[in-house]
């Protein structure tokens, strides 16, 4: 039994749905560390299509409990959503899921205020999901977790603090208009009574399984180019995706973890704003957006697409240890002649040593890029490693000696089935 880390290694969107469906099968728990409603993962099995925001993709295996650790922000709304939409589709959630009790609230004025935030001249791309002001209340220490839901007097006593405050920034400086503290106060009294069966102390119950010997499997949201410390800064989360955060998400000890394991998609693509060395800005980036179905599962925005960036994962491989990664979306890559790598970067001339994280930096950078040749037919039917084209492994093997990482896992389309284990 082991207790593996699962990150996102680019700048998210890596597929990291499919992959964690389809290693829950041999996981007990999954558990996601970080993040919120911003994230989606989308999951095909068979004819339908699951997208799941806070949920661990691992409910749609019927043996795997999940959790909603305490680095989460959870958005009642979309959570209730989430919930009935399983029900709907007969998965059972009952006895199969739990929510920290330390986990923060998204209230609806960090939505509010997100979305105004977006609409001025400072704007990074966010979600306008309230992910960030969320997380701005937890680390002043106003911050309002599952736990306060308990004490109605103290609830009451805390919105109607923070709502002073937040009414009066509406009011004075966005112009806009206040919020009713009662009408909060009721629904999120309501959302008390709906999720109160499934609040646990997830701290402790991850590490009674991990000590029995269970197997747990951490997912995590967006990419680790999106950390709020390691990430392209500031056009990043507000939370740390990185393998990092799984410890501080949870509760559960480096010390209990054993293995870090990547996804990493054949390509780059990146949603919102911030720099992009590799980035395509012509035909051969809308034919990558177009096959491979590059737009949002949240909010539906345009990814920007663009060749595999080497020197950007070798990072990612750096600062969270990762020796073993999926490769996902592979067969968007069939209809290309031509496959560009970039190998590394030149600023001024010079050829860097390590990637620049600063983004001033990065958006003068020049890839280095080396040519390979494509294979020019489809592999998405393909189950064995030995039947791709040698094209399409010499791919695979020139991406493994760049990264440091070797891909025991190729995902060949959307399918569960549509996979290749090494």
């Amino acid at each position: 039994m082991s207790v593996t880390v699962l990150v996102g290694s680019q700048w998210g969107d890596e597929g990291k749905g499919k992959v964690v469906d389809i290693l829950s099968e041999e996981y007990k728990i999954v558990a996601r560390y970080q993040g919120g409603a911003n994230a989606g993962h989308t999951i095909r099995i068979g004819e339908k299509e699951f997208i799941l925001h806070l949920i661990p993709s691992g409910i749609l295996r019927e043996d795997v409990t999940c959790v909603i650790g305490n680095g989460v922000v959870l958005d009642p709304e979309a959570l209730i959503h989430e919930m009935e939409f399983l029900r709907s589709q007969n998965i059972n959630i009952e006895g199969r899921l739990f929510i920290s009790h330390n986990a923060h609230l998204i209230m609806p004025y960090h939505k509010l205020l997100d979305s105004i935030k977006e609409e001025g001249e400072n704007k990074i791309g966010t979600t306008g999901k309230g992910i960030g002001p969320c997380y701005n209340d937890k680390y002043a220490r106003r911050g309002i977790r599952i736990v306060d839901l308990l004490n109605k007097d103290e609830l009451i006593k805390k919105i109607k603090l923070n709502l002073k405050e937040k009414n009066a920034l509406l009011k004075n400086v966005y112009h806009r208009e206040e919020l009713d503290a009662d009408k909060i106060i009721e629904e999120y009294l309501r959302f008390d009574e709906l999720i109160d069966p499934y609040v646990k102390d997830t701290a402790l119950f991850l590490n009674k399984a991990a000590d029995a010997g269970e197997s747990i499997l951490f997912e995590g949201a967006q990419g680790a180019l999106l950390d709020v410390d390691f990430g392209t800064y500031p056009y990043v989360t507000s939370s740390n995706p990185t393998a990092g955060g799984a410890s501080t998400g949870t509760g559960l000890p480096p010390t209990k973890i054993d293995k870090v394991f990547g996804i990493v998609k054949a390509y780059t693509t990146r949603v919102g704003l911030g720099a992009f060395p590799t980035e395509l800005n012509n035909e051969v980036g809308e034919k990558l957006r177009k096959i491979g179905a590059e737009y949002g599962a949240t909010t539906g925005r345009p990814r920007r697409c663009g060749w595999f960036d080497a020197f950007l994962v070798k990072y990612s491989q750096t600062i969270n240890g990762i020796t073993e990664a999926a490769l996902t979306k592979l067969d968007v890559l069939s209809e290309f002649d031509e496959i560009k790598v970039c190998v590394g970067y030149e600023l001024n001339g010079k050829r860097l040593n390590s990637f620049p994280s600063d983004v001033t930096r990065l958006e003068q950078v020049t890839p280095i890029y080396e040519t390979l040749k494509g294979w020019g037919s489809d592999i998405s039917d393909i189950k064995e490693y030995n039947d791709l084209p040698s094209e399409t492994k010499d791919y695979i093997e020139f991406l493994e000696k760049q990264t440091g990482i070797y891909f025991s896992i190729i995902s060949v389309g959307a399918k569960r089935s549509q996979t290749i284990f090494r």
